[in-house]
């Protein structure tokens, strides 16, 4: 195999917060002036992870900062050379949407940029595609890497068999707090009695660290700790439309192309989230947009012949109870909770008038785009598979440090964790 590990990196001046529901607003951003960034942390990390061979980092930032995020970006990664980090900004980035606009140019809105959670991912497996990567690993940068055998427990059954006789193509692991735990904390306010996922997401990652079998058949996927081999990311791109929740909503799409998500409970990351966040009802709204049109995303799926249908069953317990026509009264009931108890009361109540039908009519609108995007996606990945012009034209400007060269595995040493378990282009057709 030949992994490669790709981290988006959310960059601003400072951290505001964005406005209501806009995509391209992010949970958390640094500002460029931070003393210690969580992309230096992060890197420290896997500077003591064995097996590394490339690092790319995918900087993203408001255009009017965005040369000097890139050049602190630069900076920090000069740092860790070892790493033979790859840094993609807007120079490198627009490299691969003219390709992609060329085949997909019938396609609404940026479904391959640095702007938008679901976006982002999908530029990371174009550059990992470009490069020649057969396994995309993705790490957040506010979060790190436990251990030497990080990058091999990340491989560890990618492209293998399970005793039902199905493929193991991506796997997730999971993230842990700084006490440890796999788990959410549950909410006991009065405003989130119908918003709190806590106690849901528990059962699920409960059910899979108890399972006497290292890898489960898995309804959630860690955006931040996950690996997913090319025979599936060359089927199935990340939902660019979504505003946030894009490694959640990657489960239907894989699923509806008859492949699964699998989780292995020996692998994870420690979460540590900066301080800088959005604000609550940006967030909120965001998930207003999320939730509506996942619900009308997984109708208009379940409606095509052409791919498998997704059952509630299947999804249980979560996220089944937010994909229904429940999750309107969810969402009516928790802002008008919140506009209750305030702060922020003018805000939700902005949503309460208006902000909730402006999310369903997008939602209404945009529940088809993503499988006009995923029929073109497969194309585009097998265009730009080592296309050895934009490769250059990335190696060029993208990297900060000379390439490593590795020494080949002496006779009689350890066997290569990273041994291939399986032939790459998988285009279609049987598995």
């Amino acid at each position: 195999m030949n992994p490669v590990i790709v981290i988006p990196s959310y960059w601003d001046r400072s951290a505001r917060p964005g406005p209501l529901g806009e995509r391209g607003v992010y949970d958390y951003t640094t500002p460029i002036d931070k003393p210690l960034p969580e992309l230096e942390v992060c890197l420290s990390s896997l500077e003591h992870v064995s097996g590394v061979l490339r690092v790319i980092v995918l900087v993203v930032a408001p255009q009017d900062c965005e040369e000097a995020a890139r050049a602190r970006v630069n900076s920090i990664c000069r740092a860790h050379a070892d790493l033979n980090p790859l840094v993609i900004g807007a120079r490198e980035a627009s490299h691969v949407e003219r390709a992609v606009s060329r085949m997909a140019h019938h396609v609404a809105g940026e479904t391959v940029s640095l702007r938008g959670y679901g976006a982002i991912r999908n530029m990371g497996l174009a550059v990992a595609a470009v490069l020649g990567h057969d396994v995309v690993v993705f790490l957040d940068d506010d979060e790190v890497a436990l251990g030497e055998d990080y990058l091999t427990k990340a491989v560890w059954g990618l492209g293998s068999l399970t005793r039902q006789n199905l493929q193991v193509l991506v796997k997730s692991g999971f993230f842990i707090d700084e006490l440890g735990s796999p788990y959410a904390e549950p909410s006991g306010a009065w405003s989130e009695k119908y918003w709190s996922k806590a106690a849901d997401f528990n059962r699920v990652m409960e059910r899979a660290q108890t399972s006497a079998s290292r890898i489960t058949r898995s309804n959630h996927l860690c955006g931040g700790c996950c690996a997913l081999h090319a025979a599936a990311f060359s089927k199935a791109p990340f939902d660019p439309y979504i505003t946030r929740g894009e490694d959640l909503d990657y489960v239907l799409n894989v699923r509806a192309m008859g492949m699964d998500v699998w989780f292995d409970n020996e692998w994870c990351v420690q979460s540590q989230p900066p301080e800088e966040m959005a604000g609550a009802p940006s967030l909120f709204m965001q998930d207003v947009h999320r939730w509506l049109y996942e619900y009308r995303k997984l109708d208009a799926m379940n409606a095509r012949r052409d791919l498998h249908t997704i059952t509630p069953e299947s999804l249980m317990p979560y996220p089944a109870p937010w994909l229904s026509s429940g999750v309107r009264r969810r969402v009516f009931r928790t802002a008008l909770r919140r506009f209750l108890t305030g702060p922020d009361r003018l805000a939700y109540l902005r949503i309460l008038v208006r902000g909730r039908f402006d999310a369903d009519r997008f939602a209404r609108s945009a529940s088809s785009r993503y499988l006009s995007f995923a029929m073109v996606w497969p194309t585009i990945v097998a265009a730009l598979w080592e296309d050895r012009v934009i490769a250059s034209a990335i190696l060029q400007t993208g990297e900060v440090a000379p390439l490593v060269a590795h020494e080949a595995p002496v006779a009689g040493s350890e066997p290569d964790p990273f041994a291939d378990t399986g032939a790459f282009p998988v285009q279609g057709g049987e598995r």
